[in-house]
């Protein structure tokens, strides 16, 4: 049989297709921008049908149609490797929920541990003449989902870039149960809002640290994004990428003329991620272009990868930090914000590389509800506040008043620094409570 023929065999409609999901199913629902469209809409029309049916994905960027009814979480549970806005209002209805992991680690979760998934289904490119589905921006940990599955969908998108150059990034006509063609929406954008003047005092900072011949890795914010700017109006040169999450920010230094990957021990003129996400700018420069290579994330963030890449450069943002050095970067208290992601690998990794180094980047304040200004740097975290990367891993650290490397600093050392970096209105009081903590020597005042 042709591949055509197969793929005309197993071509259904949507409604069709998620006949197969019952009651009490696992049903993973692809990832970020390659969360199903149509196959969603068809789920929902079921609601009435299905009770403790659990969806498992994340990075969600647009709301889920199974998700509009008030009563959806008694028949559908949102189980998230990675959170974003949409979701954290899916938690407030009592819906949705964290499944706490390294990011790392999902691959062979997948493979090994997890519940397998009775269904699994995401968008894809359409098939070539091959025979393949392209996984798009997603490579992720989809061919490790797919496995242990006893059902898989596609859902084809004719707007979903094909992303090449790497492996596990698609999955073969014959490996698929059920092919629907969807509405070809747009592929959704994830633009970052533009750089305050906090944002680009703490890029400058961590620019000056960038030689030529770097490789790169930028985290999902204002702040990552403020940076990878600033390198494409920067005099740097022969920079490298190797990141979990491919953003806007990459596109401009490419087209900056600032990347050609010449110096990276691995993947050698490359540029190596995970997932990708923004707007169509970036979606038109990932699609076919053999310059990048699209991953799974067990190689994208493997720390022996990464370490094996010299001058390695990672850069993420924090929520908070405490004077012990601790950070938190998932949630505010018991509030939940997004997930561990790679940050923990990345800031293992990058300190491994050789002249690497790993920034956690924060502004020192923010607003709170009633418009109070509020520390970012604390003597303890929130109560509730999960710790994402532990004291003795945390390397740079940098706000708008400066850049601390806290690597192997004593208590006292480390609440000395990060205070120096606090808003100035805070210090006198942070230092009263490093006071009362022990972590604080009277010679230093």
């Amino acid at each position: 049989m042709s591949f055509a023929a197969e793929y005309s065999k197993k071509l259904v409609s949507a409604d069709e297709a998620v006949k197969v999901i019952q009651s009490g199913d696992w049903v993973d629902y692809g990832w970020c921008v390659g969360t199903v469209d149509a196959l969603d809409k068809a789920l929902a029309r079921r609601t009435d049908e299905l009770k403790d049916v659990n969806l498992r994905g994340g990075v969600l960027c647009r709301p889920l149609a199974v998700m509009e009814r008030e009563d959806a979480g008694e028949h559908f549970t949102w189980n998230s490797w990675h959170m974003s806005g949409i979701e954290r209002k899916y938690i407030a209805k009592g819906c949705a929920f964290y499944a706490p992991i390294r990011y790392s680690e999902l691959p062979r979760y997948c493979r090994e541990v997890s519940t397998p998934s009775n269904v699994v289904m995401f968008q894809v490119a359409p098939m070539d003449e091959h025979g393949y589905f392209n996984f798009g921006p997603n490579a992720s940990h989809l061919a490790a989902l797919c496995e242990r599955a006893r059902t898989i969908i596609v859902e084809v998108n004719e707007n979903m870039p094909r992303c090449l150059g790497g492996f596990e990034n698609g999955i073969h006509i014959s490996k698929v149960d059920f092919v629907v063609e969807g509405e070809n929406p747009g592929i959704a954008e994830l633009g970052a809002a533009a750089p305050s003047e906090v944002d680009k005092a703490v890029a400058k900072l961590i620019v000056e640290q960038i030689p030529n011949g770097a490789c790169l890795q930028l985290g999902i914010g204002g702040m990552p994004n403020a940076v990878g700017s600033m390198i494409a109006e920067s005099d740097l040169k022969d920079l490298g990428v190797h990141t979990e999450m491919y953003v806007d920010a990459f596109v401009d230094i490419a087209k900056a003329g600032k990347i050609t990957g010449a110096y990276k021990n691995v993947d050698r003129y490359r540029q190596a991620y995970a997932f990708a996400a923004g707007t169509k700018k970036l979606y038109d420069y990932i699609n076919d272009n053999p310059e990048l290579l699209s991953a799974p994330v067990d190689y994208t963030n493997d720390i022996r990868v990464i370490s094996s890449l010299d001058n390695f450069i990672s850069i993420n943002n924090a929520v908070d930090i405490d004077l012990f050095g601790q950070v938190g970067a998932e949630t505010s208290g018991i509030k939940h914000i997004s997930g561990a992601g790679g940050q923990l690998d990345f800031v293992l990794g990058a300190y491994l590389s050789k002249g690497g180094k790993s920034f956690i980047c924060l502004s020192s304040t923010y607003k709170d509800r009633e418009g109070n200004l509020q520390s970012r740097i604390m003597p303890t975290l929130n109560t509730g506040s999960v710790v994402t990367d532990t004291r003795c891993n945390v390397h740079n650290v940098v706000t708008e008043y400066g850049m601390v490397n806290l690597k192997g600093l004593s208590s006292w050392q480390r609440a000395e620094a990060l205070i120096s970096i606090a808003h100035p209105d805070f210090r006198d009081e942070l230092i009263k409570q490093a006071e009362k903590m022990k972590i604080w020597r009277r010679s230093n005042r």
